[in-house]
């Protein structure tokens, strides 16, 4: 079923979460240690996040350095197939982003999951990669991901990038894209950000998941700045527990996001990275109980491949 009608058809708040497939040399057991205890909670759909391929520098004992290009977590389409025919019960939802593909590519990847049976799609730009400041498309590729999704919406009108094609299929994907509630972190300030936002729904997306927060009133405000603009789909709220103490300082560098001042305190009152887990999962239950209360479609959590505090959460707010 596609995420939309899952929301739609929904009585309560749905519950998912998101996966990162494992570094490159692991076993997809890691991922299944991952999802198993999270299952008795009957998530909606499961999405499994794309990492482009990172240029790295190995230096030689000639003190030469050798430029290698490598994909340190590998296997999106085949671990969102592994998904779905595991666990039948939810849907998966494989990312697809703009770096590293052509748009041949692209539809390239479209066919692979409309033959596997998956029908939904995060569509996203992609970060640069490390110690890269600007994001650079493929020659031929997608600058933005508001074109990523009109790729997308045109297959599902049966339109080809080869428009010699004869009696071509339309595909049916349900497609998702980011939001940020403290706006992204390239973007000047958050009403441009809406604007783009805004464009990408125009094209096609049916569905917004936002960026971590810890402060509620930020997704709040939020929702209320998209309506303003005449956004009207569902905005998905997406939540990442603290795991450790280091986290308070790191998180707000990597993803321009602001950690509250009551979670700081609490999160510096802790001896321990056990304590500090406890904390971020006490923080996230309160988060998302509240949450509950406004009324948000989803509850949305990135487990990165920890799935202990993401299952106390649940287990104490559904």
């Amino acid at each position: 079923m596609r995420v939309i009608e899952l929301i739609n058809n929904a009585k309560n708040t749905l519950f998912s979460f998101e996966l990162l497939p494992p570094l490159r040399g692991h076993n997809i057991n890691r991922i299944y240690h991952t999802v198993d205890p999270l299952m008795d909670f009957n998530p909606s759909f499961i999405n499994v996040t794309y990492h482009q391929e990172e240029v790295v520098y190995k230096k030689h004992n000639s003190g030469l350095l050798e430029k290698k290009t490598i994909r340190k977590r590998p296997g999106t389409v085949a671990i969102s197939a592994a998904i779905k025919y595991k666990y039948p019960s939810v849907e998966v939802v494989p990312h697809l982003i703009c770096g590293g593909f052509t748009k041949e590519e692209t539809e390239y990847a479209l066919i692979d999951f409309h033959y596997l049976g998956i029908d939904n799609i995060l569509a996203l730009r992609g970060d640069s990669p490390k110690n890269i400041r600007t994001f650079t498309p493929e020659k031929n590729g997608h600058a933005y991901a508001n074109e990523l999704v009109q790729q997308i919406n045109n297959m599902n009108q049966g339109k080809y990038l080869d428009e010699e094609l004869l009696n071509t299929f339309a595909t049916n994907f349900c497609v998702g894209v980011a939001g940020y509630p403290e706006k992204h972190i390239e973007s000047p300030n958050l009403a441009y950000d809406l604007k783009y936002l805004k464009g990408k729904i125009d094209a096609g997306a049916e569905y917004i998941i936002t960026q971590m927060f810890f402060d509620n009133r930020k997704y709040f405000d939020f929702v209320d700045s998209c309506r303003k603009y005449g956004i009207t789909v569902p905005i998905v709220p997406g939540l990442k527990p603290i795991c450790t103490i280091k986290e308070i300082n790191a998180l707000p560098q990597i993803f321009n996001i602001d950690i509250p001042e009551d979670l700081v305190k609490e999160i510096q009152k802790c001896k321990s990275n056990d304590e500090a887990f406890q904390a971020g999962i006490e923080w996230s239950i309160n988060q998302s109980r509240e949450l509950i209360q406004f009324g948000v479609p989803v509850l949305h959590y990135f487990t990165v491949g920890i799935a202990e505090n993401i299952r106390q959460i649940v287990k104490a707010v559904f």
